[in-house]
């Protein structure tokens, strides 16, 4: 397949991503204001899994068709690292103050679950032959998803508990109107998976033809295209003024991320995955951890000040670890 027929193949599947995400959005919004659910919770539970498809597709594919865990693997912490340099882009965007000046502190739980997962992931990359396993599996798999839906459940616990009393309780609205909108976001949400899965075979046909390694095809470039739909989805939610969709999605889909290497793992029948992915995937997990932790400290510490007035320091410091682990990736990916 020639470079003009891949771009333009790209370019279609980034436009019904685009309008699609929107639409989701739009939807996801009137549930929650109709249910009582916070719009964070939202993009957590919701958003997150619907955006986060596509990696759960191209990571399975990897694993079972391409036979390269090096791809799976690369593809779900280099998304990880891609959706938190992603919050640079939306702290860009919001010229008033810092997003992390309104952002609802309910999100410190989502990256603290966060960094815990991916402590576990690269614990288990920096030492895979004494990691135990079970049959063909990693034990990191099941403690994976185990902290996946403790994660859902503690946040929306916490979120209910953080609500005003006033707010507990919403109007459903009348039945007809919320089945539309489950049905429009239903609609919007196959688009979504359908164009967004495609995009990952269009990434590996494009790299074949560059001649780059997997571990670096995976966790910069394919990493880029399947977080397509969180860029759009998260656009979306900023237009609604729902700041809180926003960060929800993008924390939620790296929750969803790192319990995706738990179902590939599944579906990986040489062994444990991680015993068989390069070490410098150890990098990437541990730049994740240290910018899910940039996060939590603008949480906790409210920055005001922006460098070059447009940047908060939080941001600063998350765009110099993506482009350092980016950096070392490309220089140590191997195969």
């Amino acid at each position: 397949m020639t470079l003009a027929a891949l771009a333009l193949q790209f370019l279609l599947c980034a436009v019904l991503i685009a309008g699609a995400g929107y639409v989701l959005c739009q939807s996801a919004d009137r549930i929650a204001k109709a249910t009582g659910l916070t719009g964070g919770w939202i993009g957590l539970a919701l958003l997150a899994t619907v955006t986060s498809l596509p990696e759960l597709a191209s990571g399975i594919s990897a694993v079972t068709v391409m036979d390269a865990p090096n791809l799976a693997v690369g593809n779900a912490l280099g998304a990880c690292v891609f959706n938190l340099v992603f919050l640079v882009v939306i702290d860009a965007l919001q010229r008033r103050e810092p997003i992390y000046c309104r952002a609802s502190s309910a999100h410190l739980l989502s990256a603290a679950f966060g960094v815990v997962m991916l402590g576990f992931v690269a614990l288990s990359l920096l030492s895979p032959e004494r990691a135990p396993g079970l049959l063909h599996l990693g034990l990191y798999s099941p403690a994976l998803l185990a902290l996946y839906l403790l994660a859902l459940r503690s946040v929306f616990a916490h979120e209910q508990a953080l609500r005003p009393p006033h707010d507990a309780q919403a109007d459903p609205g009348p039945a007809p109107a919320m089945t539309r909108e489950w049905r429009r976001f239903g609609l919007a949400a196959v688009v979504v998976v359908t164009a967004g899965s495609w995009l990952p075979f269009l990434a590996d046909q494009l790299a074949t033809v560059m001649g780059w390694s997997r571990s670096f095809v995976g966790t910069l470039f394919m990493a880029l295209v399947t977080t397509l739909p969180e860029i759009a989805v998260t656009l979306s939610a900023l237009r609604l003024r729902a700041l809180d969709m926003a960060i929800g999605n993008l924390l939620g889909s790296n929750l969803f991320n790192v319990s995706i290497l738990a179902i590939d793992d599944i579906f990986y029948m040489r062994g444990p995955l991680l015993a068989d992915a390069s070490p410098v995937h150890a990098g990437t997990a541990v730049a994740a951890v240290v910018m899910s932790g940039l996060v939590m400290i603008g949480l906790v510490m409210r920055p005001q000040g922006r460098a070059l007035r447009l940047l908060s320091w939080i941001s600063v410091g998350l765009l110099a670890t993506y482009l350092l682990n980016a950096v070392l990736v490309f220089l140590h990916g191997g195969a």
